[in-house]
C-alpha cells in the first residue's frame, strides 16, 4: 500500500526527530515534548492518517501502510536518518519501521506501548473494542479515563481531559475502529530481537494496559535497550507529564554518539 500525504508540522533545528502519536490522537500531542527538546533537535509530528489534518485514505489499515507513511514523510523532508519516538500505537509503528526500513533510523524510544500481551491481556483490549462497536464510542470512552489519566490530573485538569475525549469523538469512528485494531493485533514479541538499534522502554507505573510487566519484556527482548517506569502515572504520559517525558528523551539521545 502507497503512503499517503500527512500533515505535519516542524519546530527547532539538530538531529531529526519524527514524533508518532497514539489512537484517536493529533500531532499537538507531542507539543509539551518538542518546546523541551526544538533546541537540539528538530522536532517532527504528524497526524496518522485519517486523524487530524491528514488523508483518510482506504480502509481497512495496516501497520504496513502507517509505516509506509512514515517513510513517505521522511522522504518527503530528506532528511537521511531518523530518531523515532512513538507513543502507544506509535510505539508500535516505530519499530516496525525500524524492522522494514533500518538504515533510515538512529534510535527508537517506545513509549507506553505494549508486546508479550497474554491471552487475558489480548481479552480485555479485543473487549473494549468490542463495547465500542455494540454500544458506540462516546458511551464505552468515559470509562477509559480512569485508565488514560491519574484521579489527580482527572480532578484538577478536567479541560485537559476533556480535549483528548474530544478528539476521539471527532476522529472518524471508522478510521478510530480501524487503528484500535491495529494496536490489538499487532504483536511486536516475535521480531522486536532483530532490532539492533538503541532503543529507549518507557511507561507509566499504573498504567493497565502497557503495564512495567509487558515494558520490561519489550526491554529486555531489544539488545540495546534502556527501561524507565514513571512511578504514578498512568497512559496519557504527553498530556500529563511531557517535561518529565521530555527530559528522559534528551538523557537518551545525548547520552551517546549516533
Amino acid at each position: 500500500m502507497n503512503s499517503i500525504n500527512c500533515s505535519y508540522s516542524i519546530c527547532g533545528s539538530g538531529p531529526a526527530i519524527v514524533f508518532i502519536h497514539g489512537i484517536g490522537a493529533r500531532k499537538t500531542a507531542w507539543d509539551g515534548v518538542c518546546e523541551l527538546l526544538q533546541n537540539d533537535f528538530t522536532c517532527i509530528s504528524y497526524d496518522l492518517r485519517g486523524h487530524g489534518d491528514s488523508q483518510k485514505g482506504e480502509l481497512p489499515y495496516s501497520l504496513e501502510a502507517l509505516v509506509n507513511d512514515l517513510e513517505g514523510i521522511r522522504k518527503k523532508l530528506n532528511i537521511p536518518k531518523i530518531h523515532v519516538v512513538g507513543h502507544s500505537l506509535g510505539g508500535m509503528i516505530g519499530p516496525a519501521y525500524a524492522l522494514s526500513f533500518p538504515d533510515n533510523v538512529l534510535s527508537i524510544s517506545i513509549l507506553s506501548s505494549a508486546a508479550f500481551r497474554s491471552l487475558d491481556d489480548k481479552n480485555k483490549v479485543q473487549a473494549v473494542i468490542q463495547s465500542m462497536k455494540d454500544k458506540g464510542i462516546g458511551k464505552v470512552l468515559n470509562t477509559l479515563t480512569d485508565r488514560w489519566f491519574t484521579d489527580d490530573f482527572i480532578k484538577t485538569r478536567a479541560e485537559d481531559v476533556e480535549k483528548r475525549l474530544k478528539q476521539v469523538l471527532d476522529t472518524d469512528s471508522e478510521v478510530f475502529l480501524d487503528v484500535f485494531r491495529i494496536y490489538a493485533e499487532t504483536e511486536m514479541s516475535p521480531w522486536l530481537n532483530q532490532i539492533n538499534h538503541p532503543c529507549l522502554v518507557l511507561t507509566g507505573e499504573k498504567d493497565g494496559g502497557c503495564n512495567p510487566r509487558l515494558n520490561k519484556q519489550i526491554a529486555d527482548s531489544l539488545s540495546d535497550s534502556k527501561l524507565v517506569i514513571l512511578k504514578g502515572y498512568k497512559h496519557s504520559l504527553l498530556i500529563e507529564a511531557p517535561r518529565i517525558v521530555g527530559n528522559h528523551l534528551k538523557d537518551f539521545l545525548t547520552s551517546r554518539e549516533f
